[in-house]
């Protein structure tokens, strides 16, 4: 099993939708789920997004889970508009997006693992870093 299947979408499009969009191409749904989880992994780099995506059932992150969902949806949804409010989509998009952004930064910090340390005792831990622009006065 996977973090996501093409199944669990139903609790956020109604079958018969995703049946009028896939026309019965059951990899189109596929697609769009690997799509999202490709791109909420790379907003997961300081996390053990391998630890977080093979989990199944309930030992995933639920609000993660929802947001991959959304973002899995908005992928499908481009495809056709059969009674589906693009509006509300494009919104429920944009706010998996803004929490992603805020985990990426340090603002949220979801309960999700962290990676395992090295093995050979090297302590590579995630850190941000830089500097500002150089400033040059000329008199």
């Amino acid at each position: 099993m996977a973090f996501l299947t093409p199944d669990e979408i139903k609790t956020h499009l109604y079958s018969e939708i995703v049946n009028m969009v896939d026309r019965a191409d059951n990899s189109v749904l596929q697609s769009a789920i690997d799509a999202a989880i490709s791109e909420v992994k790379s907003y997961l780099s300081a996390f053990d997004t391998e630890a977080i995506f093979s989990s199944e059932g309930d030992d995933r992150n639920p609000i993660l889970l929802l947001y991959t969902k959304d973002i899995s949806v908005w992928h499908f949804i481009q495809l056709a508009n059969p009674n589906t409010n693009l509006e509300l989509r494009a919104d429920r998009y944009e706010k998996a997006i803004a929490w992603l952004d805020k985990v990426m930064r340090g603002q949220v910090v979801p309960d999700l693992p962290m990676p395992a340390p090295p093995s050979d005792g090297d302590q590579n831990n995630f850190i941000k870093w830089g500097a500002n622009a150089p400033r040059n006065s000329y008199f």
